[in-house]
């Protein structure tokens, strides 16, 4: 009894359970077994193997030996997180001293040194994989010794130099460091130094920087491209066969102006009791990659496209992501669809999904669409308006039973011929923007919902997102308030009070930051194949089914629906390998999420660079003690304001109040106030903005 109950918490660390919880893991029945457990329990809280928080029992961490595989997060101060793939345990931290040479990114091994059941502090005892093949920074030199400073803040500031330095690199000059080591013994890493050949601003010269900065995998080999050769395509009638045949109803898309890659198709059909037929059509991936095929290998590695500005890294060759399973109008295509059947009031009456063979009639941007909202007339106007209108019915019942709609406004870059940005605008959510996003989310739960249930292999791939941290929601309630806000501390497990809030704060000037900082105190979002909801959107069931293009997730959810749903035998995917895979495209979508946001700065710092002097209207987004930063509301850049250039007073920091004081004015800036700035740096080469306060 005593090993078993020890091997229970052993493999799930970090993790609670009840007394009645362990008795049903371990399949105790009798009486007599379970007040032997009761036994068990106790003797192992005397022994310090378990803590009782409540009337829960929790490993405790700090006496175990056991060894946790995790992603080291870097904070700038230089301590770290370790972020753990079993989401029931928290991040791990980790300080400066039990780095063990380890940098931010590197896949590594920790060991528990403390904490308790609610948080952990660890020690890296092993670096199981580098992140970084290469640093970029500028020569620098101090006395006698030359190192390179690093541009990217969160790793080591100072990079030793093995070997010669270049004749035509000279002090300051932007290198990169390759072949790095960190030997235990040394204070920092090293390595060689090799001149950063490009300077001037264009989309070749930034794409290969943040390819060598992320270590992005942007060249397909010569067998992947080979096998796409062996693509059957054109379709043949033989499959077509084989498929519902779809090609004379009125099918179309709706995408961005600038895409290439249609994934998503939508129809509708009313029958004779008032009732539609949405049909959400996916361009059928996995009838071109089979799994285990050298496309596969690599799209399971990319993970994921990664979309930069003005530059795309798919995770399938154009060849098939831009043409092949496309659905290009007026070309017969592949889909694997979903047929609801639903009333005009959006109550959902069944649903069914079939491998299809279609023909889109139109490629509409979402701006013709929205215009034929708008005006309700034009070309398929009939189809589009009854989408339209079911579509808002869903929307209103998904917001009526928990989800929160969150504004996070993005921007538009536009760029010339060499890639240099010309202008810089907030992109405008509309309508048909929302009529796309709601049967794609209703497609991902019913798709999510249907596996869960099934009579047959339970292994899937979930998206969940777990509850927020209960400690960063008290931090947010707190600093709401100060905007004048009434919003409940214990929210954590109350998600209808994120979206009072949310709808609260619209079209106010602190809507922006007010939502940022929401989703900063909310987990992120992952895949997992133990379902636990999607607290977000308030999804008991959800998934990724509706871009197989873009998301191996979705690629590899065709082929698990396609299994379930299949009668013909199929040969299922294991726990460990779905565990593993969930674990690796989690990964892959943190990496992405981190790449396009420093292109988007870069374009940003590059647009503003040609604006030195100009004034601005921005909000307070952060503040720390050497300065406020400040995000302009037109391009939503972000830049600081250091204390020491604020003149009419000395201020200092007030962290209780989420504010810096003036020291003989008692002049109070918060976060969230309104001030007009004037740009005095844009400094390209770190991604930095300085602003003064006007």
């Amino acid at each position: 009894m005593k090993l078993k109950v020890k091997s229970l918490f052993k493999n799930n660390p970090g993790r609670q359970f009840k007394r009645r919880g362990i008795a049903k893991r371990l399949d105790i029945i009798t009486e007599h077994e379970y007040s032997a457990l009761k036994a068990v329990l106790y003797d192992l809280e005397k022994e310090e193997y378990i803590n009782k928080i409540g009337k829960k029992y929790i490993l405790n961490l700090k006496q175990s030996t056991i060894q946790i595989t995790g992603t080291l997060q870097v904070n700038k101060s230089g301590y770290g997180f370790v972020v753990v793939s079993n989401t029931k345990m928290k991040d791990i931290y980790i300080s400066n001293n039990n780095l063990e040479n380890a940098l931010d990114g590197d896949t590594v091994n920790v060991e528990i040194i403390g904490g308790n059941g609610k948080s952990s502090e660890g020690k890296i005892i092993e670096i199981i994989k580098r992140k970084r093949k290469i640093i970029e920074g500028y020569l620098t030199k101090k006395g006698t010794k030359s190192y390179v400073q690093p541009i990217d803040e969160y790793l080591p500031s100072k990079i030793g130099i093995i070997g010669e330095i270049p004749r035509d690199v000279k002090l300051n000059d932007k290198v990169i460091v390759t072949d790095i080591v960190w030997e235990k013994s040394k204070k920092n890493p090293a390595g060689r130094v090799e001149k950063f050949k490009v300077n001037e601003i264009n989309t070749k010269n930034d794409f290969n920087n943040l390819v060598e900065k992320f270590n992005l995998p942007h060249i397909f080999n010569k067998k992947t491209l080979d096998e796409i050769k062996s693509i059957p395509f054109p379709i043949s009638d033989e499959e077509i066969k084989q498929r519902l045949d779809y090609r004379n109803k009125v099918v179309f898309t709706i995408d961005p102006f600038d895409a290439k890659d249609f994934d998503d198709a939508l129809s509708i059909e009313e029958d004779e009791e008032g009732n539609c037929l949405v049909g959400i059509h996916i361009a059928d991936v996995s009838h071109c990659i089979n799994s285990g095929s050298e496309l596969d290998k690599e799209a399971q590695k990319r993970g994921n496209s990664i979309y930069l500005v003005g530059q795309v890294i798919p995770m399938l060759p154009e060849q098939i992501s831009n043409n092949v399973c496309s659905l290009r109008p007026n070309e017969d295509r592949l889909t694997y669809s979903i047929f609801i059947k639903i009333t005009k009031k959006g109550k959902i009456l069944n649903f069914n999904s079939k491998k299809c063979v279609i023909n889109s009639n139109r490629r509409f941007t979402y701006e013709e669409v929205q215009e034929i909202i708008d005006n309700k007339a034009g070309e398929y106007s009939e189809e589009i308006l009854k989408l339209n209108s079911i579509a808002i019915k869903l929307r209103e019942k998904r917001l009526k039973e928990g989800s929160i709609e969150f504004f996070t406004p993005e921007v538009k870059i536009e760029l010339n011929e060499i890639g240099k940005p010309i202008n810089v605008v907030l992109k405008e959510f509309i309508q048909s923007n929302s009529l796309v996003e709601e049967f794609m989310l209703l497609a991902n739960k019913l798709v999510a919902e249907s596996l869960s249930k099934s009579k047959k292999n339970k292994e899937f791939i979930y998206r969940v997102h777990d509850l927020p941290d209960a400690e960063k929601v008290k931090e947010f309630a707190n600093f709401v308030k100060k905007l004048g806000y009434n919003f409940s501390a214990n929210a954590d497990t109350k998600v209808n009070k994120f979206q009072t809030l949310i709808s609260e704060a619209k079209g106010k000037e602190e809507q922006a930051l007010i939502n940022e900082l929401a989703i900063r105190s909310m987990a992120k979002a992952v895949y997992s194949t133990k379902n636990i909801g999607h607290y977000g959107l308030g999804f008991k069931y959800y998934t990724h089914f509706t871009s197989p293009i873009r998301r191996y997730a979705d690629l590899e959810v065709h082929r698990l629906l396609f299994a379930q749903t299949n009668k013909k035998e199929t040969k299922f995917k294991d726990k460990k390998y779905l565990t593993n895979l969930c674990d690796h495209i989690s990964l892959t979508e943190r990496d992405a999420v981190e790449a396009e946001r420093y292109s988007t700065k870069l374009k940003q710092v590059q647009f503003l660079s040609e604006h030195i002097g100009n004034e601005f209207d921005g909000i307070i987004s952060g503040i720390v003690y050497f300065g406020l930063f400040i995000k302009l509301i037109d391009t939503l850049a972000e830049g600081l304001v250091r204390l020491k250039d604020i003149k009419d007073d000395y201020y200092f920091y007030d962290e209780k109040s989420f504010s810096i004081i003036g020291d003989r004015t008692k002049k109070t800036y918060r976060l969230g106030d309104k001030v007009k700035v004037k740009l005095i740096k844009a400094d390209v080469k770190k991604t930095e903005i300085d602003f003064i306060i006007t």
